[in-house]
């Protein structure tokens, strides 16, 4: 039995510490606010995987929400994510224009490194400050200008950047700015006068939402709004993006248990669109057959569905994909369905090897970090000490 208020005091202590509202910390987690106000109070006692969730999104060990001493620590200095957050919210003075091809390949490395690093963050975390400065920079200084070319340029780059934006700041547990930046994708791209560009803000938004529980209609709303107004775009893109935001329904309709109706838009809309495309990068969105079978295999994970989820995922190779982030996901929704049937060696095969594929997004993962503290109270002698290793390495233990 966990103990009772000293956890719900250290959570809301560590989540004031963060500056977090009690409804931002819950959205995470995927709990409601009034369940998380109730363990702050001392009047519920979350669960090991509840328990996990905020953990990780706290940022400590769970043995620091069950009351274990702490190791002294050094004073905390200025880390990545808050440069890149200072960045963001600091107004900048009028400065001289970046040539618009230099930041347009900035930010194009920026999306590389975002998509096929293994260690993303830290690189991402290491461009992003001063790319959000030059960048806004530029589109400020040419408010005024009279080239309206080199202007929409700098727009165009600018709604790409904030797209890059909205994934950092959503993984890195900013879901303010994370819609924040969303925002600034939109605006750019109705300056810029851009339908593709607005598209893929618009599609960005969707995922903003989709990360909010209770806002899944919402998601699905814009997205079915851009892809209508993209319906008039005959060319490649523009049927690749409005498969993405097709994807972007499908997901809302899964998490609001409606499985079926899920099922149905991906074999109607989704396939078609993806047969037409083939696989595609269209700003970012990566969608393809690849990443629609992705989808038929969330679905079924999110419907509890393990072993058709299975079944499907055997058909797919997302080794070539060009989003390593996304074969993280389908990597972590295998284990999750492995959890599902309690095939414990499996979860921890599936686990160690996302550890290899992408160790920051594993650390920073909550339903990763679930996964391993379950396993834990699960793991047999055999494999004990590789779960054991592996929930060190989180901080979990």
């Amino acid at each position: 039995m966990l103990p009772r208020l000293p956890v719900g005091e250290r959570v809301r202590d560590r989540r004031r510490r963060t500056g977090r509202t009690q409804a931002v910390l819950a959205g995470l987690c995927g709990i409601t606010t009034d369940y998380l106000s109730q363990i702050e109070r001392g009047l519920k006692t979350p669960s090991g995987d509840v328990l996990a969730r905020l953990a990780a999104e706290l940022q400590v060990p769970v043995g620091t929400l069950l009351g274990d001493t702490e190791p002294e620590r050094p004073p905390e200095t200025v880390s990545g994510s808050s440069r890149v957050v200072q960045a963001l919210l600091q107004r900048h003075g009028l400065r001289k224009p970046t040539p618009a091809g230099e930041l347009r390949a900035r930010v194009e490395h920026a999306w590389k490194v975002w998509q096929t690093s293994p260690r993303r963050f830290t690189e991402a975390e290491a461009l992003l400050p001063d790319l959000i400065r030059d960048v806004e920079g530029t589109v400020r200084a040419l408010r005024t200008g009279n080239d309206a070319p080199v202007r929409r340029e700098a727009l165009r780059v600018a709604a790409d950047l904030y797209g890059l934006l909205r994934s950092y700041y959503r993984r890195t547990g900013r879901p303010d700015l994370s819609l924040m930046v969303a925002d600034r994708a939109l605006r750019a791209a109705e300056d810029a006068d851009d339908p593709l560009r607005l598209g893929a803000a618009r599609w960005n938004l969707g995922h903003v939402l989709l990360s909010q529980p209770g806002s899944e209609q919402d998601a699905a709303d814009v997205a079915m709004d851009a892809a209508h107004d993209l319906t008039a775009l005959a060319t490649p893109a523009a049927t690749a993006l409005r498969g993405a935001l097709e994807l972007v329904a499908v997901v809302a309709q899964a998490r609001t248990r409606r499985p079926w109706a899920a099922r149905e838009r991906l074999a109607a809309a989704a396939v078609p669109l993806a047969r037409q495309t083939g696989e595609s990068n269209v700003h970012w969105t990566v969608f393809g057959p690849t990443n629609v079978m992705l989808h038929a295999v969330n679905v079924e994970m999110t419907d509890g569905d393990a072993t058709e989820g299975l079944r499907l995922a055997d058909r797919i190779d997302a080794t070539q994909m060009p989003s390593r982030e996304r074969q993280f996901t389908f990597g972590l929704e295998i284990a999750r369905c492995y959890d599902l049937r309690r095939d414990d060696a499996a979860v921890l095969v599936h686990l160690l090897e996302l550890e290899q594929l992408a160790p920051e997004d594993l650390q920073r993962s909550p339903l990763g970090r679930q996964l391993v503290t379950a396993l834990l109270g699960r793991a047999r002698p055999t494999y004990r000490p590789q779960a054991t290793g592996l929930a060190q390495r989180l901080q979990l233990l």
